[in-house]
């Protein structure tokens, strides 16, 4: 086989944070798959196919990719932050455990910036003590699988970085975890909501969970709940790296 098949993170937005190697291998391409907005990013040019698709399609986009490897082109799948985290390098395994006679294939995954490392930048570093990362979405997972989590979660002090919190077909899902979140009994933490981090609508907004409503989130707002030692200093917020 003489393709190839990258599955590589394009940063939150700002392009000073797609690193090098992504740049390179963007440069080297034939093919650019991913959900659309994501493909719009990498700028057109002679001899890149854009192959834009929506954002529910990742195992039949990650098959496009291997067969389009296999036949000798140099693929790319793109995502937003870093693929590994809850974006398409797991599609393209899982799609590749599905099909043997592609797993020859020279694959490589390229680190990007996610959105939680974005996030707690601009704040400071509230993820300087151990954190856990969740995604809100029940769309593969069931609902209380992710309550089940969360009250885990608070209940060990971990910070949370919360992805996919509010969207408009899932508008009750957030309320639902501040209340449970509330209820464990975390209402003085300190919430962050990092709207679209790193590009121009940037929005940093931080208050405690008791003042935290639904409404100030979206799916471009990464939030990340502190834990019970976060604070403020000035502006900023971080978590001290010492435990109780």
């Amino acid at each position: 086989m003489t393709g190839s098949l990258t599955i590589a993170g394009l940063g939150p937005g700002d392009e000073a944070l797609v690193t090098p190697e992504v740049s390179a291998a963007l440069a080297a391409a034939t093919d650019i798959l991913g959900y659309a907005p994501y493909v719009e990013r990498v700028p057109a040019r002679d001899g890149l196919t854009m192959h834009p698709s929506d954002n529910r399609m990742e195992l039949q986009r990650a098959a496009v990719a291997l067969r389009l490897a296999s036949e000798g082109r140099h693929v790319i799948v793109v995502s937003s932050g870093d693929p590994g985290v809850f974006a398409m390098a797991s599609a393209v395994f899982e799609a590749l455990e599905a099909s043997p006679q592609w797993q020859g294939l020279p694959i490589r995954v390229l680190p990007g910036v996610t959105a939680m490392l974005a996030a707690a930048a601009r704040a400071g570093a509230p993820l300087g003590h151990d954190f856990c990362a969740m995604n809100l979405s029940d769309n593969l997972k069931p609902w209380p699988t992710i309550e089940k989590r969360l009250r885990l979660a608070a209940e060990a002090d971990f910070a949370i970085a919360m992805y996919n919190p509010r969207s408009a077909s899932r508008p009750e899902g957030f309320g639902r975890a501040l209340e449970i979140l509330r209820e464990a009994g975390c209402g003085e933490r300190l919430v962050i909501f990092a709207h679209a981090v790193s590009t121009p609508k940037e929005r940093i907004r931080t208050v405690t969970l008791h003042e935290a409503r639904s409404e100030m989130a979206d799916m471009r707002t990464l939030v990340i709940v502190g834990n019970s030692a976060t604070r403020r200093v000035g502006r900023w917020v971080y978590a001290p790296r010492h435990a109780r």
